[in-house]
């Protein structure tokens, strides 16, 4: 699977071919030869040239990784939720591809992060200079993941996502409607983006550093709205039916309270689809009554 480092045009390598990398790299297709690391060949998207492997089995990676990519995207999540979990797809997962991979020719790695990273639980705004503390093993791992990279000695940049949403990622708009949520008021503020915004965000930043644009180390990909869980819950019950908020439902969030600043992202050029949570849950709330009018309908 091995290809020439001189030809053009770029070669782009998705470690990680899930929702978000699969998205992403199916986006990359127009500019370059892309391919994608994934164990499951079936599940890379068309267009994009399959390198079946286990991030975890670095001799199964070897033979699967192309030759001198320009530009390498690692978007991994945990097969397990637990330490081990974490661990494997954040820092042994990366280790395992930096020591199989020809980077003579690599212009940048991207390392797709969390803002899991911050520990930060008094309203406070964040950025990329903020302090780092995780709350949980799961921020550490995500964090050591980052370490990694950036004293890789590559030019690399890391991406911190707060929480991602969309047609795809809709359990907390089912949570709502299940009445699962019953914030307190005023409740943390929570940060999101949408997951079209999601790999935007990563187009646009692989655009910018093959064009030869200088990336920062970090930037922080949340939308321009950080908000409050109740404010959010309240305005989802009022656009359409849910069951009454049950006593025993969940209060808060796991990640703290904070407000994300996306300033250097939007600094960089970038302009948000779902620039806030409404723009973003609207068509979602609009595509589940259109779907209940036709079952009413049947």
């Amino acid at each position: 699977m091995a290809i020439s480092a001189d030809q053009y045009p770029p070669h782009i390598l998705v470690a990680g071919c899930g929702a978000l990398g699969g998205a992403v790299a199916s986006a990359l297709t127009d500019i370059g030869e892309v391919w994608g690391i994934r164990r499951t060949v079936s599940a890379i998207p068309q267009g994009v040239h399959p390198a079946p492997a286990d991030l975890l089995d670095r001799p199964g990676l070897a033979r699967a990784v192309p030759e001198a990519p320009d530009i390498i995207l690692y978007c991994l999540t945990p097969s397990t939720y637990d330490d081990a979990g974490y661990r494997g797809a954040y820092v042994d997962g990366l280790a395992n591809l930096l020591a199989v991979t020809d980077t003579r020719n690599l212009k940048r790695l991207l390392f797709i992060s969390s803002t899991s990273v911050y520990g930060q639980d008094d309203d406070s705004e964040v950025n990329e200079l903020s302090p780092v503390a995780p709350r949980r093993y799961s921020g550490e791992r995500v964090l050591q993941g980052e370490k990694l990279a950036l004293d890789s000695g590559l030019p690399a940049t890391v991406i911190r996502f707060s929480g991602i949403y969309g047609p795809g990622r809709g359990r907390f708009l089912e949570s709502v409607r299940e009445g699962e949520l019953n914030p307190d008021s005023p409740g943390p503020y929570t940060n999101r983006i949408h997951e079209q915004d999601a790999a935007d965000v990563c187009v646009h930043l692989i655009r910018q550093s093959l064009a030869g644009t200088e990336l920062e180390s970090c930037y922080l990909a949340s939308d321009c709205e950080p908000v409050r869980l109740d404010d959010v819950v309240d305005w989802i019950r009022g656009q359409i039916p849910c069951q009454p908020p049950r006593p025993d439902g969940r209060r808060g969030g796991r990640g703290g309270s904070k407000r994300c600043s996306n300033r250097r992202l939007l600094d960089s050029g970038f302009d948000f689809t779902y620039p806030d949570f409404r723009a973003g849950y609207r068509p979602m709330i609009q595509a589940l009554k259109e779907g209940e009018a036709r079952k009413g309908q049947g």
